[in-house]
């Protein structure tokens, strides 16, 4: 494999996934701005398959707004490619890379962690076996925190608070087997940003159920990343459990860590089994929100005080 975006997920979440799964094997990374010890560094992807033209795979852990011309590049060049969530910057590149992959025999892989989270498969156990009445996301963090000096999450094609948000709604798209469709949107942005810093959605599925969803990047004090699933009186909360790090055992392994690490071992199997994997259903309610949606624009935020 070769990793081409060197940056805090991939240095937290891949490089230590990628080292722990069997039938993986990191050989190079491409970046502009930082290196791997020990490992092969190249200024960019165009040198990364140059350099070791007999990689496998490709890993895209760039932002969204250009990873299309990398996955493009890497899919020409033979390699199988993992992208990184989101898995594209609209839609339509998507479509073209899922088309793209399948003439050329490859496997395309969009990950979503989020969706590896033990509590998923609880979840859509519990919500099967039940005639679900409103479902509530809450999904509220600090971007300072998180995300310090990533000026790019601010660009059109950022994403801005979709970037976690994106992350609920992966697992709301994996729990219900229903059809979700957006009613309204608020997309709250800070004046001088192109990316909306909170945003506040309705939804509801195919049978009417109605869905609410709250992110907000301005978030200080204990982080809140939960889905309340009603049923009548009763209540399944779906929660990762605030600061993940922060409620690990020391020595055991933490919630992100066990997601990146399944991912990989899926994206192994897909390779040898000759498949792909690209589930579009969450970007799809994004790209809704942004389509439908009202925008307001809010006071200035620096994301580095």
């Amino acid at each position: 494999m070769g990793l081409v975006g060197l940056g805090k997920i991939a240095r937290d979440e891949h490089l230590p996934a990628i080292a722990h799964t069997q039938g993986a094997e990191l050989v190079a990374v491409a970046s502009r701005n930082a290196a791997a010890e020990g490992i092969a560094c190249y200024p960019d992807l165009t040198a990364m398959l140059a350099g070791q033209p007999d990689i496998d795979a490709v890993i895209l852990c760039q932002p969204p707004a250009v990873r299309y011309e990398a996955a493009c590049a890497a899919l020409l060049a033979g390699k199988h490619v993992f992208l990184e969530k989101p898995p594209g910057a609209t839609l339509s590149e998507v479509d073209a890379l899922v088309d793209l992959a399948r003439r050329k025999n490859l496997t395309l892989y969009a990950s979503w962690h989020s969706r590896y989270s033990a509590p998923v498969a609880q979840a859509r156990a519990w919500c099967a076996a039940r005639r679900l009445t409103r479902i509530a996301i809450t999904w509220k963090e600090d971007v300072r925190r998180w995300h310090p000096g990533q000026d790019w999450i601010w660009e059109a094609g950022g994403f801005g608070v979709f970037d976690p948000g994106i992350n609920a709604l992966s697992i709301l798209t994996e729990v219900l087997d229903d059809q979700i469709r957006l009613i309204d949107a608020a997309l709250h942005i800070p004046a001088g940003r192109a990316a909306p810093i909170a945003v506040d959605m309705e939804m509801a599925t195919a049978q009417g159920v109605p869905i609410s969803a709250a992110f907000d990047w301005r978030q200080t004090g204990p982080q809140i990343w939960q889905i309340a699933f009603e049923a009548g009186d009763e209540l399944y909360l779906f929660s990762q459990g605030g600061d993940d790090a922060a409620h690990t055992a020391v020595g055991a392994e933490s919630t992100l860590t066990q997601e990146y690490r399944a991912m990989y071992r899926r994206f192994v199997d897909l390779v040898r089994s000759g498949a792909s994997d690209v589930d579009l259903a969450p970007l799809q309610l994004v790209a809704d929100a942004c389509l439908r949606g009202t925008t307001y624009i809010t006071e200035r935020f620096e994301d580095m005080e």
